[in-house]
């Protein structure tokens, strides 16, 4: 018993190596610093606890479950670089990527009992809140203080700041702390927002998760990604159900949009958006394809490398390789302007065309086994592991566009969700 307890004090501080990955997301070198070294330490004590017969960092079920989540998204990727169309990058990548592995057993385990989950979902509810006061304080005055002070930081390190003059100058929407050559605030913030919206709920009830889903509404609105728009529209539904009942729900959503038509008037960017939205109205495919920024023609290349390789796909990470020999317009100016699609911009058409059947039906796995997991799971446990799961599934949700899956800042936010869902839902205390 002292040995178990022994184990477990030994992992206090796996939840500060989760909240220091993320928190230093808007500088992707020294996170992917902080997921290396937190992997080398997690295949030193945590597999060593492992073999040595002992239970006290993850339970049994959560050692099994992140493994699965983990080899359900790898599996593919390695299984698509037989034939792939740049063999060599794929194989680099899938190897690359088995870091993640350790690193997810070190998440699931800094959320496995009641201190390392209050620290980690509070811990990130925080630095999620600190961003989305950060972007709206770049709404009023135009400049990120938090950006700014990074920007400044790295000028004096390197002479050179964070983003180039071009970026710098063509930014048409909020770029918070990620800056504006990293337009993904909007998707974090949107991905994430459970975290917030749970804990305000908790601390200070419907007010507070009030006063929360609106500042993090307009940040969403306003940074421009109409992918964020649904899914932190998902986030309010399912996380407001309960909470609030269908009544005040609806009078939430009748809020946004008010707010939405206001944003559309006061912000040209906003504006912009709202109506190359309404171009899906029109007859013609054209219209269509605009309103999509070009998706159509993506989607179609990515059907037809689903069609030419079907059982592995063209390799992950392949698709602008691939891209010219399946674009159904060749020769004609896409809406994004020179150059290939990079990647399918939609989760089961990336899987379908990068990974092939195979990959899909990997993942159809992976999910079935994380639902399976929620069904058999008491009602404490499903409590426990609820902002980790919703951050998951509206992360995933099908019925939208996504930025690429198996690149590495989209993979590594995917994989730590599911490493949070499945040690907090199996935590240790639960078995």
């Amino acid at each position: 018993m002292p040995r178990a307890s022994h184990g477990a004090a030994g992992w206090r501080w796996a939840p500060a190596w989760v909240l220091a990955f993320v928190a230093l997301w808007p500088a992707p070198g020294y996170a992917e610093g902080v997921l290396v070294l937190g992997a080398l330490v997690a295949i030193f004590k945590l597999v060593g606890s492992r073999f040595r017969g002992g239970a006290q960092l993850l339970s049994h079920h959560a050692w099994a479950l992140t493994s699965v989540l983990f080899f359900a998204y790898w599996l593919p990727e390695l299984v698509s670089a037989f034939d792939a169309v740049d063999t060599g990058r794929t194989l680099r990548e899938a190897a690359v990527d088995l870091r993640y592995l350790p690193f997810l057993w070190l998440t699931a385990s800094a959320v496995a009992n009641t201190r390392g989950r209050r620290i980690t979902f509070g811990g990130l509810a925080i630095i999620m809140g600190v961003w989305t006061l950060d972007a709206l304080a770049q709404a009023l005055t135009g400049t990120s203080p938090l950006f700014a002070g990074i920007d400044t930081l790295k000028h004096l390190i390197s002479d050179r700041g964070m983003c180039s003059a071009e970026d710098t100058a063509g930014v048409d929407r909020l770029s918070g702390i990620l800056g504006p050559c990293n337009l993904k605030l909007g998707l974090v913030i949107a991905s994430l927002s459970p975290f917030v919206l749970y804990a305000a709920g908790r601390r200070f009830g419907m007010g507070g998760w009030s006063v929360a889903a609106a500042a993090i509404g307009i940040v969403v609105l306003m940074a421009g990604a109409r992918a964020s728009w649904i899914t932190f529209a998902l986030v309010l539904l399912l996380s407001g159900w309960s909470l609030l009942g269908w009544k005040k729900l609806l009078g939430v959503f009748a809020f946004g949009a008010i707010a939405l038509a206001v944003l559309s008037v006061a912000s040209p960017q906003v504006g912009e958006r709202i109506e190359r939205t309404a171009e899906v109205l029109a007859a013609d495919e054209g219209g269509v394809d605009i309103a999509l920024s070009g998706r159509t023609r993506i989607w179609g290349a990515a059907l037809c490398m689903a069609r030419e390789h079907p059982f592995n796909g063209v390799g992950a990470r392949g698709f602008r390789e691939a891209f010219a020999a399946c674009d159904p317009q060749q020769g004609e100016l896409a809406v994004w302007g020179d150059g290939p699609a990079l990647h399918a911009h939609q989760v089961v058409l990336e899987v379908l065309s990068e990974t092939g059947f195979f990959g899909l039906l990997m993942w159809l796995a992976g999910a079935a086994l994380a639902w399976r997991a929620w069904r058999f799971a008491d009602a404490q446990a499903r409590e426990n592991a609820r902002p980790a799961m919703l951050a998951m599934v509206v992360t995933v949700f099908p019925f939208n566009t996504h930025l690429a899956f198996y690149s590495t800042f989209w993979g590594g936010l995917t994989l730590l969700l599911a490493a949070l869902y499945a040690g907090s839902l199996l935590a240790r205390e639960a078995r």
